[in-house]
């Protein structure tokens, strides 16, 4: 059988800690933990640059979870939804609800009420906490699914300009008159295996999205992986020269569409697992600091590596895309930077080349993980400065791949199949919805859905999502290696390449394109001739697209579904790409196509 793992040894972590004990109990052992928790300030305020260090983190949480408690009732299993963006007070807010025994359902402030109505009929709240600019939401969305609104707590509603007659969280971090509660603690060896600590929705790209069930003992393992592979608690090299040390300031950003580009740009805690577990709980663990903003400007983020030192870009592709296209990167220093990882989705080996390019001195490489791992499960390893091209980096420790083809064998090295993973940070399944349990978590493994291969070094390469893999004439065709390809061409800022029906092969690539902001201009520019540039720029680059993938790919690859120019890509927050949106929109452009003409 053959079986894939990390050759780096791992420790597991104790099984009777909540995560709040995990983040704040110095009775917390374990090889990798740090020697300078507390030292350095965990969050940077990036619009006032206050520093939050874990003294306050403390004092809050427990101010706030003496408030659910008294006012509320929180207890073992019931729920706090958060329904926030990047805020300092993201991590108080969970924790205190961690140590009430309570779970957290981490939903995207961008949601709308109807999509907010459906997450929440899923979770079923005892408690919802908005942000003040989407109360409107919250409200619209709690009464479609009757939660009173003496159960909605409001971010920030001490800024608001006129009183709300609901709580706050300032409020109850003030109120004085609270009485003290006992603090949850798992009593027996294994609760925290079993114990939910957070609902995550999946991403929804094929269908509306599920809640995963992610343990305390999940996201605790998964920190413990990333720090093992990371050489934290080892003196594998001089402390000048290791990736993460204590002090480092990594990036912290949220989910907002950029408006030159139009790319949704990664986000740091709410809802993203990737955002919740490593840019949030990892970088404490490992004593360094995150910037937070609250909205994301590109020009802002990059004065704020200028302004406030940062030395880690922990990105999602959307901005990296930004890193290499946009004509403001090479307008600031951004001498701090030393490593950049990007992950939640894969990054082609072109766009790793291009960052390569453009920063030549940098730690360079990606991770990749799903919610259903509570986060990473490959993260490019300490020996190398640069991340194998297309790579998604190699196992962390402690969890075992299979790779399996499609006739039910398994793979050896270099043969792809879907992966299979079984470890200590796979989530526990879909919260109330056993059919897809069973579907995915099998046997105590997890069906990723997605195609992979492992390389003789321990590599692991993602070629794509097996439902999207384009089938023509019989072959199989990766979306991702023409959006790849695409992404190199000059006149190209994003892509996503998508399968149409074809009555001769099945089906056929069809490339949506982003052009980029000044070719995009040239077409608009003449507004008395902007349908005639248009046409004619569009039939230039559709020959020149088709030509610069037909140049280099065997011809069942080539765009023979055409090409088509769009604003942006609809994506995920976490920058997914959403082809389901896609294949809907080609689906009524078909349609209406078919239509008959009216006859004159």
């Amino acid at each position: 059988m053959t079986l894939f793992q990390s050759p780096i040894p791992y420790v597991e972590p104790r099984d009777d800690f909540t995560i709040p004990q995990f983040v704040f109990s110095e009775t917390f052992e374990h090889p990798t933990k740090s020697a300078d928790v507390g030292k350095f300030p965990c969050m940077i305020e990036e619009e006032t640059g206050r520093k939050v260090y874990l003294s306050e983190l403390q004092y809050r949480t427990d101010a706030l979870a003496r408030a659910f408690n008294a006012l509320w009732n929180i207890r073992d299993g019931d729920i706090v939804s958060l329904y926030i963006p990047n805020h300092v007070d993201y991590p108080t807010l969970t924790w205190a609800t961690h140590k009430l025994g309570g779970i957290v359902a981490a939903l995207s402030a961008s949601l709308t009420s109807d999509e907010l109505a459906y997450q929440l009929t899923v979770a079923r709240p005892s408690l919802l906490v908005a942000h003040v600019e989407n109360l409107p939401a919250a409200i619209e969305a709690a009464n479609a699914v009757k939660l009173p609104h003496s159960r909605i707590i409001v971010l920030d509603g001490h800024k608001s300009p006129k009183k709300l007659p609901l709580k706050t969280v300032e409020d109850l971090v003030n109120d004085k008159t609270l009485p003290p509660y006992v603090e949850y603690r798992f009593t027996k060896p294994g609760q925290a295996r079993e114990k939910i600590a957070f609902l995550c929705f999946s991403s929804g790209t094929t269908g509306k999205p599920k809640a995963v069930a992610i343990s305390h003992y999940n996201v605790i393992s998964d920190l413990i992986q990333f720090a093992t592979l990371a050489g934290q608690g080892t003196n594998y090299a001089p402390p000048e020269q290791r990736r993460f040390r204590p002090g480092d300031v990594a990036s912290g950003a949220v989910s907002q569409k950029h408006p030159l580009f139009s790319y949704n740009c990664g986000l740091i805690f709410t809802k993203d697992i990737y955002g919740l577990v490593v840019n949030l709980h990892a970088i404490f663990y490992v004593s360094m600091t995150v910037v937070v903003s609250a909205k994301f400007n590109y020009e802002r983020f990059l004065q704020s590596i200028d302004t406030y030192g940062i030395t880690h870009l922990l990105i999602v592709p959307p901005q990296a895309l930004l890193l290499v296209k946009h004509p403001a990167t090479k307008k600031y220093k951004l001498s701090t930077l030393r490593v950049i990882v990007a992950a939640a989705a894969p990054v082609s080996a072109e766009l790793t080349t291009q960052l390569v390019e453009a920063f030549p001195k940098l730690h360079i490489g990606q991770g990749y993980g799903m919610t259903e791992t509570t986060s990473a499960v490959t993260v490019y390893p300490i020996t190398q400065k640069v991340g194998t091209l297309g790579s998604a980096g190699q196992l962390v420790p402690g969890i075992t791949a299979k790779v399996v083809k499609p006739d039910g064998s398994l793979a050896g090295v270099g043969e792809p199949g879907e992966l299979l993973l079984k470890g200590p940070q796979i989530a526990l399944g879909y919260y109330h919805n056993e059919q897809a349990t069973n579907e995915t978590f099998i046997d105590g493994w997890l069906k990723t859905g997605d195609e992979v291969l492992f390389a003789e070094n321990g590599d692991m390469f993602v070629t794509d999502r097996i439902k999207e893999l384009i089938k023509v004439k019989g072959n199989q065709v990766a979306p991702s290696e023409l959006e790849g390809h695409l992404l190199d061409h000059p006149d190209v800022a994003d892509v996503a390449v998508i399968g149409i029906p074809d009555d001769f092969a099945g089906e056929a690539p069809l490339a949506y394109v982003v052009l980029k902001p000044a070719v995009a201009a040239e077409v608009a520019k003449t507004p008395a001739l902007a349908e005639e540039v248009k046409a004619r720029l569009q039939k230039t680059l559709t020959k020149t697209l088709h030509k610069h993938v037909s140049a280099t790919k065997s011809k069942y690859k080539w765009l023979t579904g055409g090409v088509i120019f769009i604003e942006a890509i609809p994506k995920s927050p976490s920058g997914k790409i959403l082809r389901r949106v896609l294949r809907d929109q080609s689906k009524a452009l078909r349609a209406q196509a078919q239509k008959p003409s009216a006859k004159l």
